[in-house]
């Protein structure tokens, strides 16, 4: 395997890959624009706490994660969404999905090249 250091310098080139793609940083603009509306302009309406119905959030997360890493980045992106490790316990409703997307999206894809799949 790799070191510690190498990973995170090969995950950073990743994340700078990704956010050329105009696909990913447009889908990440959503979440940014989305999370300023719903619930920063709109904090006291029935979708500024987050319910259950609001499924936007999860939807922008996967497709980033999808549009990187593809269908495992998926799976990926479950975990850091259950878990919300780091930076995303602190995120609103859809820059945690949004950002949790983006590194499912890297981190697969950057275990899937290491593994020589792709």
């Amino acid at each position: 395997g790799i070191g510690e250091e190498e990973a995170s310098k090969r995950l950073d080139k990743k994340i700078g890959k990704a956010l050329e793609d105009p696909n990913v940083s447009s889908l990440l603009l959503g979440a940014i624009l989305l999370e300023d509306e719903l619930y920063v302009k709109r904090k006291n309406s029935e979708i500024a706490d987050d319910p259950v119905f609001l499924l936007s959030d999860e939807i922008i997360g996967m497709a980033i994660a999808e549009v990187i890493g593809g269908t495992y980045a998926r799976f990926e992106f479950t975990r850091y969404d259950q878990k919300k490790p780091g930076i995303l316990s602190i995120l609103g409703p859809f820059l945690d999905d949004a950002v949790a997307g983006l590194i499912a999206g890297c981190t697969s894809r950057l275990y899937s090249e290491s593994m020589g799949s792709m």
